[in-house]
């Protein structure tokens, strides 16, 4: 079984760096989530009321 590779890049993990190969890795990752290129999926709660319905 092989270890996972850098999650950018696909390079061996460097400890200092983990999950990724290097700090330039690190920040591409960072960039990503500040740009909004990755999201985490959210669902609405249909058990609440909306916000239109709540006024009347």
């Amino acid at each position: 079984m092989s270890k996972p590779g850098c999650p950018i890049c696909g390079k061996p993990v460097d400890p200092t760096y983990r999950p990724f190969c290097s700090k330039r890795c690190a920040d591409v990752d960072l960039q990503r989530w500040l740009a909004g290129v990755y999201a985490v999926p959210a669902s609405e709660d249909e058990s609440l009321p909306d916000k239109d319905q709540a006024e009347d």
